[in-house]
């Protein structure tokens, strides 16, 4: 494990695998660097690139200096990047594509961007967490329910069924990771706040997001995220919609797919 220290003092840990150009992985909600889907995924990738895959503030070794702000998750970002030599490819999953997004609007020097279906809510006929998500995700966590934070989180916010939340109470190992990292929820909450009303994406909010850019959505995904990156795809100066098969997030990460199509862009032959 090798660790960078943020502007606010936080310890973000990471490990740092490979060899090529560098390539920073922003893990979703959830997620964490020793997630089985991200490791793999590290490692694949680690063949082509320095693969630098970090803990997020708040979860697995990271610190998590309060109070919680986007700027504060920007700057560990920009810790990274500074590790990585000063400029870097950036993939981002889901809330961590919202994290890389508005990283990269705030001047952090990312060479290309990949953004795997951030979970923009576009369309008004589209599903849509209620309006108060945050507000309550976050008192649910203050109240230390944090089972009751990820059940309400997965069904209400992405939308899951609820026997899929059953089914993940059952499965070996995967409930505790879920609880060990379930305080980080409102953070995920505030960075998609504003983003998952129904309404179409300001054209100039991303402006100065002019870096090659690949938008990423699976064409078994739900409705909801795919019309959130095709919209996101059409706001951005200098951005490609790739949509295949097999790279959806809201089951199970293709690992293989995802590696191959993320080394295709950022080595250049997309």
């Amino acid at each position: 494990m090798n660790s960078a220290i943020s502007k606010d003092g936080t310890k973000i840990a990471y490990d740092k695998t490979g060899q090529g150009p560098a390539l920073i992985l922003v893990a979703g909600a959830f997620s964490y660097r020793k997630f089985p889907g991200q490791v793999q995924l590290a490692n694949l990738l680690s063949k082509d690139f320095t693969v630098y895959n970090y803990d997020r503030r708040g979860r697995g070794d990271s610190g998590d200096t309060q109070p919680y702000a986007i700027a504060r998750e920007i700057e560990d970002l920009q810790a990274m990047m500074d590790e990585a030599g000063g400029s870097a490819h950036v993939w981002g999953l889901s809330s961590g594509a919202a994290l890389a997004l508005q990283a990269a609007a705030s001047g952090v020097s990312i060479t290309k961007l990949a953004l795997h279906e951030p979970p923009f809510v576009v369309d008004a006929a589209d599903r849509k967490p209620p309006k108060n998500f945050v507000k309550h995700v976050t008192e649910l966590i203050a109240a230390n329910q944090r089972a009751e934070a990820i059940t309400y989180f997965m069904t209400q916010g992405m939308g899951a069924p609820s026997f899929v939340v059953h089914l993940m109470r059952i499965m070996p190992g995967v409930w505790s990771r879920l609880m060990a990292v379930a305080h980080t929820l409102p953070y995920d909450a505030v960075l998609l706040d504003g983003y998952m009303d129904g309404k179409p994406l300001p054209a100039q909010l991303w402006s100065k997001v002019t870096m090659p850019t690949l938008v990423i959505e699976g064409t078994e995904s739900p409705a909801a995220l795919r019309h959130g990156a095709q919209a996101l795809a059409s706001v951005l100066p200098n951005a490609q919609l790739l949509s295949k098969k097999g790279l959806g997030h809201t089951k199970k990460l293709d690992s293989k797919k995802i590696s191959s199509e993320l080394a295709a862009f950022f080595i250049g032959n997309h």
